[in-house]
């Protein structure tokens, strides 16, 4: 049902085209960029797959590939339909195709908008995923020897330098594993063998962590082993030497890393869709277009 008629002349049914052809290829530009990002996010994701339990979503950036595809097939496709608007021959192969164009079109729109949701709802996934995924990346820290874990001493290394962190929820996570291979370690040595023996598990257990934990900005040298022990150490108290090492878990500064860059992803891929959602009035309009630019003819 019509709300509102509207008379346009030739030059005005021209200018429309244009706008809406022009309008057509900034989606497709649009839909590059959410390509783009569904790309970025999947390289970031395979990363760091080592701390992420092997089983790190890959729903969103799957989802922002194929949304960043569709995009610029359909507003390429429509920017074409635009174009050949202008001449009444060459649309009218086109005619058949705009309610079947329409459908798809508002379809796909839903689909943006529930990608766009996904990426602020996916923090809860990602974090069990981090937690159980740094867990387990942490007992293996110690297999230097082992094939296919020779890699993790560095991955978490490398981890916690380069996002300041320390452990899955904080530095006394590492005094609950052994993260010291038994080829370092001197099993005459009466310290060790009490270490063990103290321990139902076997494992050598110490209050001390990685090298990576340390913070660089600590005026001391970094006390890393007996960290907890404030005798050990002169002037030194545990519980309020914040610059020894990092504070913050692995878990969180990853959590707020991936948060955060699905929050920038997910607030674009709506603009992208309010874009998009008004695009969907292209194959109506184009049909308003055809149908006086007939009528122009006849008169």
């Amino acid at each position: 049902m019509a709300l509102l008629k509207v008379k346009f002349n030739q030059k005005k049914r021209v200018k429309l085209a244009q706008g809406l052809w022009l309008m057509n290829w900034f989606s497709v530009f649009a839909g590059i960029i959410v390509f783009s990002m569904g790309l970025f996010l999947k390289i970031e994701l395979r990363k760091r797959s080592e701390v992420m339990d092997n089983s790190e979503s890959h729903f969103v950036p799957n989802s922002l590939i194929l949304m960043g595809i569709l995009s610029c097939a359909f507003n390429g496709f429509a920017g074409k339909i635009c174009y050949d608007s202008l001449d009444p021959a060459k649309f009218a192969k086109w005619k058949p195709l705009l309610k079947p164009y329409l459908a798809l079109c508002f379809f796909f729109n839903i689909l943006l908008f529930f990608v766009a949701l996904i990426c602020f709802l996916m923090r809860g996934s990602l974090e069990s995923t981090l937690a159980q995924g740094l867990k387990n990346s942490m007992k293996f820290y110690r297999d230097t020897d082992t094939p296919g874990r020779c890699f993790m001493k560095k991955t978490i290394d490398m981890l916690q330098i380069e996002f300041k962190c320390c452990g899955n929820n904080g530095f006394k996570d590492w005094f609950e594993i052994q993260w010291i291979s038994n080829r370092y370690l001197d099993f005459s040595s009466k310290e060790v063998k009490d270490r063990i023996k103290s321990n139902v598990d076997g494992r050598y257990l110490v209050d001390g962590v990685p090298f990576s934990c340390c913070n660089p900005s600590s005026p001391r040298p970094c006390i890393q082993y007996q960290v907890t022990n404030n005798s050990a150490h002169y002037s030194y108290d545990y519980q309020t030497e914040e610059l020894n090492l990092w504070r913050r878990g692995c878990r969180e500064a990853l959590l707020h890393y991936y948060s955060s860059m699905m929050s920038s992803m997910g607030a674009i891929v709506l603009l992208v869709w309010l874009f998009e959602d008004t695009g969907t009035t292209v194959a109506a309009t184009l049909r308003f277009i055809s149908r006086g630019a007939r009528e122009g003819a006849q008169h």
